[in-house]
């Protein structure tokens, strides 16, 4: 019988999940920036790393704490009374301080100054809208990766990602703890900290209208009342 892991490792996945996956984010922006004048090239050498960290975060991570890494999942998953709300809380908080170390830590490894705050402008309604669709993608994979293929969360969530980073203008940061973790590192995966509630409130609703959808797309179905006369008829 599987047993739940206990809130304080829960807590910890969560962290050590987020602080790793904005590390790799960030970290990654540094490199690719480092090795190359091409921003195109730069933007493939930040997205490969960062979907295919979350597979590997997922899949180790997932039977401890389910592996969220993002208060918009938790949000989700709180509402749909699948996390309890003051667990869910933790949970926000421990993405957000895992999140703010994995910048710093991503900083000391380049040699970069431990605390900076970005100067990269992000903000406008394109980006915006780009941001609730990233967050409403993921979350909306996320549900129905859980419906009909649990077993390939890890691969759904890091594909995702990786082609949201192409098709969305604003490179999907899908993610209010990831956010603010860039915020705080004035390198190629940056954001401004003023165009932070832009970013948090577009994946917040992105996120609210993908569990909307959810519900309703992927509810289990009543057998159709022909269907149960022509059973009732049959026996």
């Amino acid at each position: 019988m599987a047993v739940t892991p206990d809130l304080a490792r829960r807590l910890a996945a969560e962290a050590l999940g987020t602080a790793m996956l904005v590390a790799t984010v960030v970290g990654s922006g540094i490199m690719a920036d480092r090795l190359t004048n091409d921003v195109a090239l730069a933007l493939l050498g930040n997205t490969i790393p960062t979907g295919a960290i979350l597979v590997v975060l997922i899949t180790i991570l997932g039977p401890i704490s389910g592996a969220h890494f993002n208060p918009a999942v938790t949000m989700v998953f709180a509402l749909r009374r699948e996390i309890e709300a003051n667990a869910a809380l933790f949970y926000i908080v421990a993405q957000i301080a895992g999140g703010i170390a994995g910048s710093l830590i991503a900083h000391a490894m380049f040699e970069l100054p431990i605390i900076e705050l970005s100067a990269t402008v992000r903000t406008g309604t394109g980006q915006w809208i780009a941001e609730a669709v990233a967050a409403f993608g993921l979350v909306f994979t996320i549900l129905a990766g859980l419906r009909f293929r649990p077993d390939a969360i890890p691969w759904l969530v890091g594909l995702y990602i990786t082609a949201a980073y192409w098709f969305t203008a604003s490179t999907s940061f899908a993610n209010p703890a990831v956010a603010i973790a860039r915020a705080l590192s004035n390198t190629f995966a940056g954001i401004r900290p003023a165009d932070l509630p832009g970013f948090i409130i577009a994946e917040v609703l992105g996120a609210l209208l993908a569990m909307a959808l959810a519900s309703w797309m992927l509810s289990e179905q009543n057998p159709a009342p022909q269907a149960l006369s022509k059973l009732k008829g049959a026996e």
